[in-house]
């Protein structure tokens, strides 16, 4: 660690730009090494498209991507503060008009635990998540949730899933990379498994963790994001995703984190800013979403994105599937996948009231709540009618696009005293957010000569 920081009004070590997930990732790892960071963030407050909005007692995501509980960024991160709310176990999947359920958790000890979900306060836990908590599912965990996938008994059916997601949770990620690169649809239509199964419930589960619903994306970064639903449980934070970046926000020295602020030109020494002029630093890293980078530094390379939207409704009454992810197979309407946000976290509604979360992929219809309401009518089995639409966020740059081939560890060093991070240059998760932000952080004390900073590995 450094012995001493260079950190006032005007002057940091290291000036970050953007401060979502990436941004904050790189502050910590580069504060806790003794270096003065500022973080200069455009909008009123940190988390980029990890945003929670609070409307009449309820909280909102404005992109709602899931996390997991075999997510070792999070462990890594030690946010005490952080309660992660598991969903269900397995998933439910709407197919030939009716729900099947998908899939359960092996209770299991987890050898990188996370804070538990918080009990009622009588004791009582209705959706069952704090004591089916689980962590990591080993071999035996792919097996059991795979003896549960099928609506009707298919023994070969099973045991070919369960091979497969065995295979996957015991998998090291450099043996994942080692396959062969294709897209995610080509991949799982040539693992063997019966059509039934790949469309009942592997590509809608896909569809729904990537963001993707032709699953276009590599089979590499697939592979990764159905590792960690093997291995885990799909979770959300207690309060809303912005949960997450306002912690990480705390935990770094106060006055680190600048709201408001437009960063107008950027180099290398130097940012120009609309709000309080020039600023100097050692080192700049560009830690905003792609589009907002290539502003700043022309050439560097866009991606394409997925599209979300998300629709909130709230109810008098809760549909009757618990706190469990909900998937459309059918693929009978807009929306994706959906849940009962208020079952699997109940911060996120007032008392007495349900709040429906339901998200659509790619381009959203025209006159979007109407078709939606039909649809959830279906999934859910329930009237909507009586349903209000709370709110509508579409966010067109939601996802960076990730096809074959796809680099998980993209450059994030441009040059000595230059570096950009985001899931744009890793995988476009949440996991991959914080680990570009954290190789960032390693070139950024490379560079500065710190000692004993070693290389990454890809995620374990």
């Amino acid at each position: 660690m450094l012995s001493s920081t260079s950190h006032h009004a005007d002057h940091a070590d290291v000036i970050v730009v953007g401060a979502g997930a990436a941004g904050l990732s790189a502050a910590l790892a580069l504060t806790a090494a003794g270096i003065g960071v500022s973080v200069l963030e455009a909008s009123d407050r940190p988390g980029g498209r990890m945003t929670t909005e609070e409307t009449d007692g309820f909280r909102l995501d404005r992109v709602g991507r899931f996390l997991s509980t075999s997510h070792r960024e999070l462990h890594r991160l030690a946010l005490s503060a952080l309660t992660l709310r598991p969903f269900a176990p397995g998933v439910l999947v709407h197919g030939d008009g009716r729900l099947h359920r998908t899939g359960e958790v092996v209770r299991r000890r987890s050898p990188a635990p996370v804070p538990y979900p918080r009990s009622q306060p009588d004791g009582a836990d209705p959706s069952g998540a704090y004591g089916a908590w689980a962590g990591r599912r080993g071999v035996g965990g792919a097996l059991t949730m795979a003896r549960a996938l099928a609506s009707a008994p298919r023994p070969l059916d099973e045991a070919r899933l369960g091979a497969s997601l065995a295979r996957l949770a015991g998998m090291s990620a450099a043996r994942l990379a080692a396959r062969p690169e294709r897209s995610a649809a080509e991949a799982i239509a040539a693992r063997g498994l019966p059509a039934r199964t790949v469309g009942g419930f592997l590509h809608p589960l896909l569809s729904a963790l990537l963001c993707d619903p032709e699953l276009t994306t590599s089979s590499r970064c697939a592979d990764l994001v159905l590792r960690s639903f093997a291995r885990g449980r799909l979770c959300v934070p207690e309060g809303g995703s912005g949960a997450v970046p306002d912690l990480l926000a705390a935990a770094l020295p106060p006055g680190t984190v600048l709201t408001g602020v437009r960063v107008k030109e950027a180099s290398i020494n130097r940012v120009s800013t609309e709000e309080y002029g020039e600023l100097t630093c050692r080192a700049l890293v560009l830690a905003t979403g792609a589009r907002e980078a290539a502003e700043l530094l022309p050439g560097l390379r866009v991606p394409d994105f997925h599209p979300v939207t998300l629709l909130h409704h709230s109810a008098p009454e809760a549909p009757p599937t618990g706190a469990a992810l909900v998937l459309d197979a059918d693929r009978s309407g807009p929306v994706a996948h959906t849940a009962v946000m208020s079952a699997v976290d109940p911060t996120r509604a007032p008392e007495g009231r349900a709040l429906i979360t339901s998200a659509v992929l790619g381009t959203p219809p025209a006159g979007p709540d109407a078709v939606v309401r039909a649809q959830l009518a279906r999934m859910y089995g329930v009237p909507t009618g009586d349903w209000e639409l709370l709110a509508v966020h579409r966010t067109p740059d939601a996802v960076p696009a990730m096809p074959a081939p796809h680099d998980p560890r993209r450059r994030v060093r441009v040059l000595s005293g230059l570096y950009v991070c985001g899931d744009h240059r890793d995988t476009s998760t949440v996991q991959g957010a914080l680990r570009s932000g954290r190789r960032a952080a390693q070139a950024v004390l490379r560079d500065f000569g710190v000692p004993g900073v070693p290389e990454l590995p890809l995620a374990a």
